[in-house]
């Protein structure tokens, strides 16, 4: 349900290349790091959220969604459950497309308004996992 093929290969390839990354910054060490590394390599372009807005992969960063200066297709979010639906509102302020989150990320109220917005989500995925699976 929250990670349905149809909803997931459009995600991926057809409502643009502009993913913000919530949670991502410099450290290596975290999946937010390696998975859009993976994005990049897939020709995504990636917008690095997090409060220290540290530039990563030679993308700039920013502090919030709303402090992004040019338009977002796709949210992909890396934090907790319990901080997640916060985000899912935040991206649809800003009028992004969708929100993804990563896995172990579940909020189904978020999800719901998410949807009733018009906006397409997964929870519970990898777009680092899905990608490669698309052929």
């Amino acid at each position: 349900m929250y990670g349905d093929p149809t909803t997931i290969r459009r995600i991926l390839t057809e409502l643009g290349d502009t993913w913000a990354i919530v949670g991502l910054s410099s450290n290596r060490e975290r999946a937010a790091y390696r998975v859009a590394e993976v994005l990049q390599r897939h020709g995504k372009r990636i917008v690095p959220v997090h409060p220290k807005a540290e530039t990563v992969h030679g993308e700039r960063g920013y502090a919030s969604l709303a402090d992004i200066p040019f338009g977002v297709d796709v949210v992909d979010v890396f934090l907790n459950s319990g901080l997640a639906g916060r985000v899912a509102d935040e991206a649809t302020a800003i009028g992004a497309r969708a929100v993804w989150y990563q896995l172990g990320v579940i909020d189904e109220a978020a999800y719901d308004r998410t949807r009733a917005a018009g906006l397409d989500m997964v929870m519970d995925r990898c777009p680092a996992i899905e990608l490669p699976r698309l052929g």
